[in-house]
């Protein structure tokens, strides 16, 4: 599809390869970008997206923006990445695209100059991936693994979401001095509730007990689990905590699935609520007491955004981006330790002073997340790196 430039100076387009765009976090950042963005400010006049026709329907209208639907997006992976390879850079030269914007990671055709973004870091954590076993998502993640290391090598720019996954990645594909720049997500506004009056322990009973919440896809590297044991072992000293699992399963865990069903037949203190709406998940955190986080492998982790905005105090994993992102705002455990999360969990319930000072530091820190400033600073970069390769004028 030829899109005609518009008659005006400076005259700079930018491409966007959404080819593997399709669902969960990698969608939501693409659907928020754009709505943010006032890429005129940076000397783009025309903003061109490939991608499939469902994530192209949940993507607002601008008169600088020309959405394209590729059919070959709605099918299999190796279609998919066949017309990545074989026409994008046909497609962005017709559009007389200045530079590329790669959000999903891959890309390894020849247009030049790009950008590329890490949004997974699974794939360079291999002690973490290893965790999935001799399974066909293990090979997934080295398929990955090789592809986005070649991605950012070859890229003229690099974003990523935390200093953490930055160090990550440039160690394991040994590239030290990529070009690159850290640009965290932002938090939907909807989310941003100021934090309530905390409870002392003793207002807290069998009838009315303390609610722990953990939103997050249920994966072996989310440590579900360990959540499940250590509240266990809380309740088995008389405290009144039930904990809530909120999230898609994927793949099945027969361990979690067993241990839910044996708490069902025994009083009903955890549930697992599979997949809710984005839409409906602030309530979902309103309706909690207080907020757990077990994940041992994170790019940036945009649940924990948002239950900082959500104004909860909150028990957090004390591995990868964790500690960068929520600071001393939070309590911290070992993930695979069911005794740890016991003992941050313990200390939540039981000094009501530090759940409300918790709850407003964290509450203070998701205000400096936003997709204004994430767009801001996206297009800004992408407009350096194209004025560096003296494609075309962005301001």
């Amino acid at each position: 599809m030829s899109v005609p430039r518009l008659n005006k100076e400076p005259s700079v387009r930018l491409g966007i390869d959404a080819s593997n765009i399709r669902a969960g976090g990698g969608q939501t950042h693409l659907i928020e970008l754009l709505a943010a963005a006032r890429p005129d400010q940076h000397g783009f006049d025309r903003v061109i997206v490939w991608s499939n026709a469902s994530t192209l329907s949940r993507i607002g209208v601008s008169d600088w923006l020309c959405k394209v639907n590729i059919p070959a997006l709605q099918r299999s992976l190796p279609k998919r990445v066949a017309w990545q390879q074989a026409m994008l850079q046909r497609e962005a030269a017709k559009a007389q695209c200045d530079v590329l914007f790669v959000p999903g990671g891959t890309y390894l055709g020849s247009f030049r100059p790009y950008v590329a973004m890490s949004q997974n870091l699974l794939p360079f954590e291999w002690q973490e991936a290893r965790r999935y076993g001799l399974s066909s998502f293990t090979s997934r993640f080295l398929l990955l693994r090789g592809s986005q290391s070649l991605t950012f090598r070859r890229s003229n720019g690099t974003i990523f979401l935390t200093e953490y996954a930055r160090n990550t990645v440039l160690t394991a594909i040994n590239r030290p001095k990529l070009n690159s720049v850290i640009i965290p997500h932002g938090v939907d506004d909807r989310f941003r509730a100021a934090p309530r009056t905390q409870a002392a322990p003793h207002a807290f009973s069998d009838s009315h007990p303390f609610r722990l919440l953990y939103v997050s896809t249920v994966a072996p590297y989310k440590h579900q689990a360990k959540v499940i044991e250590a509240v266990e072992l809380l309740r088995n000293q008389g405290l009144p905590i039930t904990i809530a699992l909120v999230g898609a399963m994927d793949p099945p865990q027969p361990n979690l699935m067993e241990a839910l069903h044996r708490i069902a037949q025994s009083g009903g203190w955890a549930e697992w609520q599979g997949h809710i709406p984005f839409e409906s998940l602030p309530r979902v955190y309103y309706e909690a007491d207080a907020f757990v986080f077990a994940s041992s492998c994170e790019n940036l982790p945009n649940i924990l955004l948002e239950a900082m905005a959500s104004g909860l105090p909150i028990a957090s994993s004390d591995r990868g981006p964790m500690p960068e992102v929520l600071g001393k705002a939070g309590v911290y455990f070992d993930p695979e330790d069911a005794a740890s999360i016991a003992a941050a969990l313990q200390l939540l319930f039981t000094d009501s002073e530090l759940r409300g000072e918790l709850a407003s530091s964290a509450y203070e820190e998701a205000s400096r997340y936003s997709w204004q400033l994430c767009a801001e600073r996206t297009f800004a970069y992408i407009a350096q790196v194209a004025r560096e390769s003296g494609k075309g004028n962005p301001a």
